[in-house]
C-alpha cells in the first residue's frame, strides 16, 4: 500500500494522529522536500516519528518514482507531504502512476495553506483562483500570474500567491553539462513578489494597458493587490503613503508587534498586548477577546 500523508503546516506535532500510526508501520518512509518546508527540520521529524526518513526531491520524485513505488503492492510505502498531499501536481502524478501499476493507495489529509489563509480574516468563499509567483530569471519573466490577480480583482475576490521556493536546483549551466552542483536554497520573500508585480503594473502602463490594480507602497515592503503579507525583520521605520489616493480613505487593516517604529498620520492604533493594530478611520476595530489571543510570529501582516 502506498501511503500519502499530510504534515500539516506547523511542526513534527502537527501531523495527524491516523497518519503517524501509519508511518510508524511502514516499511519505507519519503518526506518530499522541494514544493514546501516544514519550520523543523528532518531530524526532528525522525525523532517524533520514531522512523528514518528518506528525503524526496523534484528529481526523485518526477523523474525516479518507480523507486518510491517499489514494492508497495507487497509492503506499506508512506510519502510525507508539507500541508495537504494534493497540494501540488506531482503528487497527483505519483498517485496516477501507482494506480496504472495496480499498487493500492490511501490519502490521510492534513491541513493546507489553501484553507488555512482564512486565519487572516478573510472569507475563504471570496478567494478566487490561487496563483504561484515564480522567480524572475535575465531571461524569463512571466507575467501569467498577474493577469489572474486582475482578474480575481475585477471579480471583487481575494488572490492566495504561493510564493516559489528553490531547493536543489541546478544553474542553467550545470544542467546543460550535467553537473550534479546544487545552487543554495532560495525562498521568495512578500518584498520580491510585489516589487515583482509592481514592475508588472508598470510594464503593462509602459505598453498602454490598464493594470487595474493601484499601489500602496512603503520602505520595507510592497503590495499591489488585495493579500496578506509578512516582513521577517526585527525592527522598521514603516512609512506608508500611496500614488493615487490618500490611505486613510482606503479600508485595510496592519498587525504588527509593538517593536515597530512608527511615521503615520491619519491613522488609528490599537493597542492589545504585544500587538498594535493599525487601520484607517473608515474601519472601527471591535473591543473582542480575540483581540487578546491573537499571537502573530511573524513581524508584520496586513490586510488591504
Amino acid at each position: 500500500m502506498l501511503y500519502l500523508i499530510g504534515l500539516g503546516l506547523g511542526d513534527a506535532k502537527d501531523i495527524t494522529v491516523k497518519g503517524l500510526e501509519v508511518v510508524r508501520r511502514c516499511s519505507r518512509v519519503y518526506l518530499e522536500g522541494y514544493t514546501s518546508v516544514l519550520t523543523v527540520g528532518k531530524e526532528a521529524l525522525e525523532e517524533f516519528y520514531e522512523r528514518k526518513l528518506i528525503v524526496a526531491d523534484r528529481e526523485a520524485v518526477e523523474q525516479e518514482a518507480d523507486n518510491i513505488l517499489k514494492d508497495a503492492d507487497i509492503s506499506d510505502v508512506a510519502f510525507l507531504v508539507v500541508g495537504d498531499p494534493f497540494g501540488a501536481t506531482t503528487h497527483s502524478d505519483l498517485v496516477l502512476r501507482a494506480a496504472k501499476l495496480g499498487i493500492p493507495y490511501r490519502v490521510i489529509h492534513n491541513a493546507s495553506i489553501m484553507n488555512a489563509v482564512g486565519c487572516c480574516g478573510l472569507q475563504l468563499y471570496n478567494f478566487g483562483e490561487t496563483v504561484s509567483i515564480v522567480f524572475w530569471t535575465d531571461t524569463w519573466r512571466p507575467e501569467s500570474f498577474f493577469d489572474k490577480v486582475k482578474k480575481n480583482r475585477e471579480n471583487g475576490m481575494h488572490t492566495l500567491c504561493l510564493l516559489d521556493i528553490k531547493v536543489k536546483e541546478q544553474s542553467l549551466e550545470n544542467l546543460i553539462k550535467g553537473r550534479k552542483i546544487y545552487e543554495p536554497p532560495r525562498y521568495m520573500s512578500v518584498n520580491q513578489a510585489a516589487q515583482q508585480l509592481l514592475e508588472i503594473v508598470q510594464n503593462q502602463r509602459i505598453r498602454g494597458e490598464e493594470p487595474g490594480i493601484q499601489e500602496f507602497s512603503c520602505y520595507s515592503s510592497t503590495a499591489a493587490f488585495r493579500s496578506v503579507c509578512d516582513l521577517t525583520s526585527d525592527t522598521y521605520d514603516i512609512h506608508l503613503w500611496s500614488k493615487t489616493q490618500c490611505l486613510c480613505n482606503v479600508p485595510f487593516l496592519v498587525l504588527f508587534p509593538s517593536n515597530f517604529n512608527l511615521n503615520l498620520t491619519g491613522f488609528n492604533l490599537y493597542q492589545k498586548k504585544n500587538i498594535r493594530i493599525l487601520y484607517s478611520k473608515i474601519n472601527t476595530i471591535p473591543e473582542s477577546e480575540a483581540f487578546s489571543q491573537i499571537k502573530y510570529e511573524s513581524d508584520l501582516m496586513y490586510i488591504c
